[in-house]
Formats: structure tokens, sequence, C-alpha cells
């Protein structure tokens, strides 16, 4: 038996059986003007910052979810980062695309983020293959979030 099937049929013995999510990093340019549209325009809380060497770094958290944080990696020098207008176009580059979060109302929420002056990329639209009704937009820096919906 090969290590990789041992693991799999013994996920007690599996080294990192405890795996959870915690964090997903985005670069920015300005540290604080990032930090600052992640708490004004979402809702975002600042749990933790510290610096690591000529930049700074910062875990933030959804308004009512301690469990997973995004972290910002700001100032320095950054390379431009891809702007997109559309959904379909950035499902074509290879490497991160986006970080969904779930919300108990796509529309609603839409409405809330349209109302503190962020764009969506495309319109909110149904995937039933995943029973979900999804909308997504990004940060002034091209990073970007889905919102995801569970359809009944």
């Amino acid at each position: 038996m090969s290590d990789s099937t041992h693991w799999q049929k013994n996920e007690t013995a599996n080294p990192i059986a405890s795996l959870k999510g915690h964090h997903i990093a985005v670069r920015v340019p300005d540290y604080e003007e990032a930090k600052n549209w992640y708490v004004e325009k979402l809702g975002f809380r600042v749990i933790q910052e510290w610096p690591f060497g000529d930049l700074r770094l910062a875990y933030i958290a959804p308004p009512h979810d301690d469990s997973f944080c995004l972290e910002i990696i700001g100032d320095g020098v950054v390379d431009e980062a891809v702007v997109y207008t559309d959904v379909n176009s950035s499902m074509h580059k290879a490497g991160y695309h986006h970080l969904c979060m779930t919300v108990g109302d796509v529309d609603q929420s839409i409405a809330y983020l349209k109302s503190n002056g962020v764009a969506l990329i495309g319109e909110p639209f149904n995937l039933e293959a995943i029973h979900r009704r999804l909308a997504f937009f990004a940060d002034p820096w091209g990073n970007l979030f889905e919102l995801a919906q569970v359809l009944d």
C-alpha cells in the first residue's frame, strides 16, 4: 500500500487531518487605505496588526465570524494588479481567483455594498448546478470576492 493510500484509509493517522481554513491574504499598495476600505465598506474588524520588514500586515475578520480572516499585506513596492470588469474574462487567468463568502441574502448584501460605493463585477445570478445565488465584486486593488446564498 502506498503512503498516500495509507493516509487516505487511516484519517486519524493523517498528520494534516486537523486542517482548517484560517485566512487568505491580499497584497495591496497602501496598508491604511486597504484596512480602512475593508472596515468601512464591508464592516470587517481588525483582529491583529504587525510589521514585517517594510510591510504592514493585519488579520481582519467579517462582522460575525472569528473563524476565518482576510490578511492584508500592505505598503512597500507592488506590481500592478489585473482589474476585471466581468466574471467570464477573469476565469482564464491561472492562480488565485476569488474568495467566496456566504450570506443570507445576496440581493440585500449587494444593495448594502452598492450603498457603500462598492461596484459589482457583472450582475448577480443563480447557478442551479450548485443551488446558489452568486454575485462578484472587487476591492479597489482588483482582488475578487464572491457572495453566495444557498437556494432552497
